[in-house]
């Protein structure tokens, strides 16, 4: 997932106006880049591991007519850097093929790379061959990949270059005689083009010089030491590291919530505070209400509100109701701060190009996230403590912070969420010493007093290991301000208007969708982010429940599920999740063993 961009004058490039595309590009992702651009009739390729902009200032383009660029958020395949080259045809990506090994079964053309965006050459210079119509090739490509195809084709020699996209993320507009196009309508509008149209489901034919003679010239700049990446490989002596003890907790005769729950404590009956406190949350207000706040954010054209899109199964199926139950039409908005795993990705490439919606991508910067999370990571291991298990999550915060910035972009203002009202998780501040809010209504806390009372006893967990006083500080801070602090305005839930039933999401999202499950684990909850395996291992080892009993406890006092069903499901959902700690610590450039040992030596809540 990544930023396409190009400009094709009759003239020269105008290079303000190609610095513009270059800077928004780079809020998609900056893992590598790709430049294309023509010198004395020969097509000039540059492919980088490092930012667009850096490329941008390493070439010589300026008396080019065509400038073509990529700013890419790696995903798979990342040693092949785009554009992608078979033969004479060049292809800029942004989107997951999904079904790529389908595509290359269906293919005479043999496959040479791992990226997913090679299918994308492959069926054009099969289209060729056969000496099929230019016209048909996007949908053809269309047809047979699964996932999102925003693209842009150029083929070398016969000046032509093609852009096709299944889900409408990708614009093209005019400036005199000038073409240009861009993944957003954003940078566009900057520039100040003019008849901006959209490209949903649909393909666009530029013409562009045809090259000289049929050869390029490829400028490779691969100086990655770091791998975002890392190949899974199997371990069966690191798997048997993970403990599963099971202890035989008490446990309250209602819900299944153990006695090392923070602040919990049973009457007479065995039944626990959280349960006679419990005040039903899945009890939904009349859709029509939430049909009469949408009406006056409805437009004749373009695009109604902003979905912040994880991948994850609530906001897939909120987007569902979204656009099948409220007729609206969204965009997708993903913040990816170096967390989001590939699983997660394609469920948002499948999502959004089945239902033909754009999907607007922040990237952070993934190394300097994922070193900050390394930081407090290293921490936490020299003074373990349960209440500190959030420091480790605290980059996903400017989540809050983006939306506000693709509001002013886009120019739509409603913002349509998500949010699960089952996911309350008392104990994570709980093991912070802050005791239960049972009369809280979000699954954020909000409000000064709440904050405040929460960086009080936060920092004197600090104090207990330096090493959290690091230059990550300010980025937690910051985030936590944007979600916690700022006015959120035009902004509804889902899920306060439609009622939250597991099994209907399920089958809706899997049976409808096609949608991926985690190879490591039965539950479809969280299997999209990073870093869940391992803080519920940690929960787990050290406190013998995870977030799963606090929300199989939920769903019991719904009347979703029975006692001995919850029951049922934790045991199986509590089991470690060995792929996704790996990857996890992987991605973190932290050794699997080390960490593991610590955690397992932590002292228990419970007797063993």
């Amino acid at each position: 997932m990544c930023g396409i961009f190009g400009i094709v004058s009759n003239g020269t490039v105008n290079h303000n106006e190609l610095n513009l595309l270059v800077k928004h590009a780079e809020q998609r992702g900056k893992d590598s880049s790709g430049l294309i651009y023509i010198k004395d009739g020969t097509y000039q390729i540059f492919r980088a591991d490092y930012s667009i902009e850096k490329l941008l200032n390493q070439t010589n383009l300026y008396d080019s007519s065509i400038a073509l660029g990529h700013s890419r958020l790696i995903t798979n395949g990342l040693s092949d850097n785009q554009p992608v080259i078979r033969d004479n045809v060049f292809v800029l990506h942004n989107g997951i093929i999904v079904n790529e090994d389908d595509v290359w079964k269906s293919l005479s053309v043999k496959r040479k790379y791992v990226i997913d965006s090679e299918a994308l050459a492959a069926i054009t210079i099969e289209h060729l061959k056969n000496n099929a119509s230019l016209d048909s090739l996007a949908d053809v490509i269309m047809a047979r990949c699964k996932g999102i195809v925003s693209c842009a084709i150029l083929i070398q020699n016969i000046g032509k270059l093609i852009l096709i996209s299944n889900n409408g993320s990708l614009y093209i507009g005019t400036k005199g005689k000038t073409s240009y196009f861009a993944s957003e309508n954003y940078p566009l509008t900057e520039i100040g083009c003019e008849h901006i149209s959209h490209i949903c489901r649909s393909y666009k034919i530029i013409d562009i010089p045809v090259a000289s003679n049929n050869n390029y010239i490829l400028n490779d700049f691969n100086i990655r030491k770091e791998n975002l990446i890392p190949e899974f490989k199997y371990n069966k002596e690191q798997e048997k590291l993970l403990a599963f003890a099971q202890p035989r907790l008490k446990r309250c005769t209602k819900c299944i919530l153990p006695e090392t729950m923070p602040y919990i404590h049973f009457d007479e009956n065995g039944v626990c505070n959280y349960c006679r406190s419990y005040k039903l949350r899945n009890n939904p207000k009349p859709k029509e209400e939430l049909f009469k706040l949408v009406d006056p954010y409805r437009r004749n054209s373009g695009l109604e509100c902003i979905v912040p899109f994880s991948g994850g199964r609530d906001s897939c199926y909120s987007l569902h109701l979204i656009v099948n139950e409220l007729n609206l039409r969204p965009v997708t908005y993903t913040y990816d701060w170096g967390m989001v795993t590939d699983l997660g990705r394609r469920n948002i490439s499948r999502m959004c190009a089945q239902l033909g919606v754009e999907n607007i991508i922040v990237a952070a910067d993934i190394s300097l996230k994922r070193k900050n999370i390394r930081m407090n990571l290293e921490a936490w291991l020299k003074a373990p403590h349960l209440g500190m298990m959030a420091m480790l999550t605290a980059g996903d915060k400017h989540f809050f912070r983006h939306v506000e910035d693709v509001k002013k972009q886009t120019g739509v203002q409603l913002n349509l969420w998500g949010v699960n009202p089952l996911e309350i998780t008392h104990f994570k501040t709980g093991f912070l010493n802050i005791k239960p809010d049972f009369e809280e209504v979000r699954v954020y806390s909000h409000g000064a007093l709440k904050q405040l009372r929460y960086h009080i006893k936060r920092f004197a967990a600090m104090t207990k290991s330096m090493g959290y006083f690091n230059s990550s500080l300010w980025d937690t801070l910051s985030g936590e301000y944007y979600r916690s602090f700022t006015e959120k305005k035009d902004y509804y839930h889902v899920f306060d208007y439609w009622r939250w039933d597991e099994d209907l999401v399920n089958d809706t999202l899997i049976n409808g969708y096609d949608w991926e499950l985690a190879p490591d684990t039965k539950t479809t909850w969280r299997i999209g982010d990073g870093t869940a395996a391992f803080y519920n291992y940690v929960y787990y080892t050290v406190a013998g429940f995870t977030e799963h009993d606090t929300f199989r406890s939920n769903q019991i006092r719904e009347g979703q599920i029975t006692r001995e069903r919850a029951l049922e499901l934790v045991e199986e959902e509590n089991r470690p999740r060995y792929q996704n700690i790996r990857w996890y610590l992987d991605t973190l450039g932290m050794d699997f063993e080390r960490v593991i040992e610590i955690v397992n030596s932590i002292p228990k809540l419970y007797n063993i």
